[in-house]
């Protein structure tokens, strides 16, 4: 339903798990579409605490708030556009400290969906790539006191170059 072949971040967290022995992942997604193919692929291993920030409704029409996944281990947090960049920022802040209640990540990846900046074709959410900064910067630094700062990052939606660009620059400056 989605425009991923591959469900990475899916792919990613298996790995970790299988090769790395990674007991607990948190992914973290914030990308103006739901991320139903990573929903899919993660919700029947509770092992796996999937947060996703997305538009709602918008397509692919998935991710209601109330969809926790059977072994309540998803956070949808759909959100309506055009919004204060800070309501989405902190809805997120709000879902990962929800997601991490008895429940410390040995890794943390990130979807991160650069068509939840402004100004992007396909979505309406508001966010600047400060706000991705700060997004990133907060994931770093939870990292370092649940898993020694494992975090790893995959791109995903972005839908207008120049600003996923400057979306991705910013993401990998707060990475560093």
């Amino acid at each position: 339903m989605g425009f991923c072949i591959f469900g990475n971040v899916a792919i990613a967290a298996r790995y970790a798990q299988s090769v790395h022995g990674a007991e607990r992942v948190l992914i973290v997604d914030w990308d103006v579409h739901h991320g139903n193919g990573t929903q899919a692929l993660v919700e029947n291993d509770p092992a796996v605490h999937f947060v996703s920030l997305h538009q709602w409704p918008w397509y692919p029409g998935t991710g209601a708030a109330d969809d926790r996944g059977p072994h309540q281990s998803v956070w949808n947090l759909p959100m309506p556009p055009a919004l204060a960049p800070s309501s989405y920022v902190q809805t997120l802040q709000r879902g990962i400290d929800a997601a991490t209640v008895r429940f410390v990540p040995d890794i943390v990846l990130i979807s991160a969906g650069f068509d939840s900046l402004a100004g992007d074709p396909l979505g309406g959410f508001t966010l600047e790539p400060e706000h991705i900064a700060d997004l990133t910067r907060d994931l770093v630094q939870r990292a370092r006191g649940w898993c020694a700062g494992r975090v790893v990052s995959v791109l995903e939606g972005g839908y207008a170059p120049d600003r996923l660009a400057e979306g991705c620059m910013s993401h990998l400056a707060a990475l560093a």
